[in-house]
């Protein structure tokens, strides 16, 4: 982990510039959900009924691989966890495409 100290760079803010005009202006302020998913797992009931303090799951990714960062449900970036004041945050890594977005909504 590491501290988060950058400012968001020129490219970034340029991207942001490319969503402009009365359009956007009537969305920019809907609040989404935004969530990292660190993996997940499936189990049968009983394992389930039988977790307790202390009990350790395995989950499908691999430590260091990169993490999910989603909206509403649908894979937006991958990020790492990063450090911000003590509290924990997302550094993003990559974008998703569009293809691998409309790949997200079809597996819901």
């Amino acid at each position: 982990m590491s501290d988060m100290t950058e400012a968001p760079d020129a490219a970034a803010r340029a991207r942001a510039q490319e969503f402009s005009g009365p359009n956007f202006d009537l969305l920019s302020g809907v609040s989404l959900r935004l969530s990292v998913e660190a993996g997940s797992t499936s189990m049968p009931l009983a394992e389930l009924l039988a977790l307790s303090e202390g009990s350790v799951v395995e989950l499908n990714r691999q430590a260091g691989e990169l993490l999910d960062v989603m909206v509403n449900g649908t894979i937006v970036a991958k990020g790492e966890i990063v450090t911000i004041d003590g509290r924990y945050g997302i550094r993003v890594v990559e974008v998703a495409t569009a293809n691998q977005r409309a790949a997200g909504v079809e597996r819901r």
